[in-house]
């Protein structure tokens, strides 16, 4: 098979010919959302106990500059769910809309809070929204995390990506996050039986360490941040401008030459 995006599913070339495209306008398929271009960062969550604790920072960068910094990427969909973005803005502000719309509807048709849309109920919404755009060849770029609480009332986290593959585990985190803040959640919490154990202070402590260490790591992120924590007895605790603490990148005002001192 010819393994090329614009020719999947087609018999190789050399084999059987070449394709005819002179029903293309252009000589090439239609392509939508191929290049982002504002995009926003790593999305980190943990689950413990009673919940699950889920960040990102505000920035939205244009290529490499740090365009937009007040760009909220944690949305929160009922009082069992947060939805954190990664990736395209453009894509995020679509699925925003899209699951305000979602949310209305339910709203309008049912307003029994114990009959909401469940944290996995919204994933698998969303994975469905996905893998649909996906198969139109006009993917979402983007990489998503779903936190809240499930139908039984126990903490849940899954992510879904561009191609509509979901995943689930006791922590997860897109983008640089999977390099740099993973190994930082994994000693906290190696497994669902660790998850289970994890305070909801020491789950907070972890995700704060790891939105330190992606602000000095990653280049394309900021040390103002959002932060949410979904547990099944306080719902939603949503907190959209934290600020790091205890930065060291202080001391660069101490050294000769640096900015706008004269020596």
């Amino acid at each position: 098979m010819n393994h090329f995006p614009h020719a999947w599913g087609r018999p190789r070339d050399d084999v059987y010919g070449a394709y005819d495209h002179s029903h293309f306008a252009n000589g090439g398929p239609i392509q939508h959302t191929q290049s982002p271009i504002v995009t926003g960062t790593s999305v980190i969550a943990v689950k413990y106990s009673t919940g699950v604790v889920i960040a990102a920072d505000n920035l939205a960068s244009y290529g490499s500059l740090a365009r937009f910094t007040d760009v909220k990427r944690l949305h929160k969909f009922n009082n069992q769910a947060v939805v954190g973005f990664g990736g395209d803005v453009s894509d995020m502000q679509y699925l925003d809309r899209l699951l305000n719309t979602l949310s209305v509807e339910q709203n309008y048709s049912d307003s029994d809070e114990r009959t909401a849309l469940s944290a996995k109920n919204l994933h698998t919404y969303i994975s469905k929204v996905m893998y649909k755009r996906r198969s139109d060849f006009n993917p979402l770029w983007n990489a998503i995390l779903v936190a809240g609480i499930d139908d039984e009332g126990k903490p849940f986290l899954a992510s879904a990506d561009l191609l509509g593959t979901t995943f689930s585990a006791p922590t997860l985190a897109t983008g640089f996050g999977a390099h740099l803040a993973q190994p930082i959640l994994r000693r906290a919490v190696a497994d669902e039986n660790a998850a289970a154990a994890l305070s909801k202070e020491d789950a907070v402590k972890a995700v704060k360490e790891c939105m330190k260490v992606l602000f000095y790591r990653d280049a394309r992120s900021l040390d103002n941040y959002s932060i949410a924590v979904v547990d099944k007895e306080t719902k939603v605790d949503l907190k959209e401008n934290e600020q790091l603490e205890n930065q060291s990148w202080a001391f660069a005002e101490s050294i000769r030459g640096y900015g706008t001192q004269t020596a």
